[in-house]
């Protein structure tokens, strides 16, 4: 085993205000890794018994392990990378060198967890190993997320005057593909310590026990031994009922060996996240729904990030279409990108703890500014919140007016006082942003704010109701709501299908119709979502935005896909009803060769398409063309069984 020795450069140190005035610099530094040479574990294992080879099992949940510690000279800068095998580039290398450390300015001590996200580099094959792409077909949509990595970062800084620093300072970091923040956060909690304790020699034997691991397989309730402990998870599967909980259902008296049961893997605290602005969490929502451009300004990674999830969170099942980074920094490869002002801002859900954003980023529409959530003002928080109107900044040499309204809750009916009405002040480059907690935006929610769930939720903290408790409560009503709004949409969208007598197996499948906005806004008299939520507002103008979101733009590709995937599978179970022998008797065997040809491109298509079809239809399928390739004179027959397996 030669995990130490493998070397790493990095970004270099440096404060809020040096990292400021270097944001305009290229920051492509690779941070290279040398691997060293390490023996092969020969040692028969669980995974190898499942005919994988060696990684596969651990391929499938990870990608590698990082651990990223600072350097004097070089600053930040990845020590391992394992298995050592891992292929990330240079560019990859960066990403993950700053991001796996706080910026400066948070003065995070102790342990800290955070999580990132960032683009996977163009050109990357896919690993013949990996076994995420055939598991992917039953995910919930908004799990699918192939184009990115993510970062779950355990974060230590502690005084150690043994150091030239005066502190040590190191990260070990999952990144894997999978968007399971809590499970992986749980993985870490058990493994990190330990690791800071007893160095690579732990982590290669945590790594044996993950590639050791069943795959990630959709709808199935796993057993997870490390270091120790089992964990109990079910990974989702898109036919699950929203809102539920499988795994509590299959908890047994005979799990006395589970340590640690997760209810869910990628959902995170809402409310916890949603409480210093939850009076405002509706029109949150609709600024998610619409792809809208909004940045969240913490105090540490940890809070940005879960903010972040936290908001994308909140429109599921519906999937977030947009880029959205939960831990963001101006060392980032896509920073000019995103904090241009030649254009307007991108549709993209940023998190960032560096002060230096709230005057880069003061010309986005939509700002939360989150403030230190210390326990103190935790309970302040909860009965608090703070909305402030804002504008993009303006050209140079205006003046921004900034409308400060104080919302108060008081007493059980939470009613509304403004004590001090409207505060006008003259302020520029909002430097309000480096102190007050609020929301920034000009936006006018669409629709009228339910004023029942903020009740309810104020009780439960008059009441001291536990913080899962009113996650529980929010994620509910987010779920209402956001079925209330989709189930029209679906509504219209199947009445594109054609009718299944259409179907005919001589015929190419027919075609979707198409989507016509204002055919579905005529539906929404008698169909729309006052049906179901009483939520009264601007239901129509809130679609007519959402319609030219990238939100609807992706929902509507994935959903046109699965449709025509279905009229593909109709197809083919159209074909397997007819007599194709008997067919091919009245035609030539030119005509009879071209129909197999077909019919095995059918067979192909519907394996690499995963489409819907049912195991014996496939199986008719092929026994329709071993019988006309028989029926063939001997060397053609000879030629089609070469074409492909049937």
């Amino acid at each position: 085993m030669a995990l130490r020795g493998l070397a790493g450069s990095g970004p270099g140190s440096r404060g809020p205000l040096d990292e400021a005035g270097a944001a305009d610099e290229e920051r492509e530094a690779p941070a290279v890794v040398a691997a060293g040479d390490a023996p092969e574990d020969v040692e028969e294992d669980e995974g190898r018994s499942r005919g994988l080879l060696r990684w596969d099992g651990f391929s499938a949940w990870l990608h590698c392990v990082c651990v990223v510690g600072f350097d004097l000279e070089l600053g930040q800068a990845v020590e391992v990378i394992y298995p050592q095998h891992s292929k990330l580039t240079d560019k990859e290398k960066t990403n993950i060198c700053y991001l796996s450390f706080p910026d400066s300015n948070s003065g995070c001590l102790g342990d800290t967890q955070f999580c990132f996200r960032f683009r996977q580099s163009s050109g990357r094959r896919v690993s013949l190993h990996c076994l995420l792409d055939q598991f992917e077909k039953d995910l919930p949509v908004y799990l699918k997320d192939p184009a990115y990595f993510y970062g779950y970062v355990y974060f230590r800084q502690v005084r150690d005057k043994t150091l030239k620093r005066g502190y040590f300072q190191k990260s070990l970091v999952l990144i894997s593909k999978l968007p399971y923040m809590h499970f992986f956060h749980t993985v870490l909690k058990q493994i990190a310590p330990e690791y800071f304790e007893k160095n690579e020699p732990y982590l290669e034997a945590a790594c044996n026990d993950v590639d050791r691991w069943p795959a990630p397989m959709p709808g199935k309730t796993l057993h997870l031994p490390i270091m120790g402990i089992v964990m109990k998870v079910r990974i989702p599967t898109c036919h699950d009922k929203p809102g539920t909980t499988q795994i509590a259902q299959l908890t047994q008296q005979g799990d006395t060996h589970i340590s640690v049961i997760l209810p869910t893997l990628h959902e995170v605290d809402l409310f916890r996240c949603f409480c210093p602005v939850f009076l405002h969490s509706q029109m949150l929502w609709e600024l998610v729904l619409l792809g809208e451009p909004l940045v969240v300004m913490a105090p540490s990674p940890s809070e940005s990030s879960e903010t972040v999830l936290a908001l994308v969170n909140c429109i599921s099942p519906l999937k977030y279409f947009s880029d959205f980074r939960p831990y963001f920094t101006i060392h980032d490869s896509e920073f000019k990108e995103y904090t241009t002002r030649t254009q307007a801002p991108p549709s993209v859900i940023l998190g960032v703890t560096n002060p230096f954003f709230a005057k880069t980023l003061q010309h986005w529409p939509h700002i939360i500014r989150i403030g230190d959530l210390k326990p103190a003002e935790l309970k302040l928080l909860h009965s608090s919140s703070l909305f402030i109107p804002h504008r993009p900044a303006p050209p140079p040499l205006a003046t921004t007016i900034l409308l400060s309204v104080s919302v108060n809750l008081t007493t059980l009916g939470i009613s509304r006082e403004i004590p001090k009405q409207v505060k006008v002040k003259k302020l520029k480059n909002l430097k309000t942003l480096d102190s007050k907690p609020g929301v920034y935006t000009s936006y006018k929610p669409y629709l009228n704010r339910d004023e029942e769930i903020m009740k309810q939720l104020q009780k439960g903290v008059q009441q001291k109701r536990p913080s899962e408790a009113q996650s529980v409560i929010l994620r509910r009503y987010f779920l209402e709501l956001t079925q209330s709004f989709i189930i029209p949409l679906e509504r219209y969208v199947a009445s594109l299908m054609p009718f299944q007598r259409s179907i005919s197996p001589w015929k190419s499948p027919p075609q979707l119709r198409q989507f016509h906005p204002e055919e579905f806004m005529k539906t929404l008299e008698k169909t729309g979502p006052q049906l179901t939520s009483r939520i009264k507002g601007d239901w129509i103008g809130l679609y007519r935005h959402f319609l030219k979101s990238p939100n609807f733009d992706g929902w509507f590709k994935t959903r046109r896909k699965e449709m025509t995937q279905k009229l593909e599978a109709l197809h083919l179970e159209a074909l397997c009803e007819e007599d194709l022998l008997h067919w091919t008797q009245k035609h030539t065997e030119v005509e009879t060769v071209d129909l197999v040809l077909k019919l095995k491109n059918k067979l192909l298509q519907a394996d690499r398409e995963h489409l819907p079809v049912k195991p014996d239809t496939m199986e008719k399928l092929r026994t329709h063309i071993d019988a006309i390739i028989l029926a063939l004179p001997e060397d053609l027959q000879g030629i089609l069984l070469k074409t492909g397996m049937t």
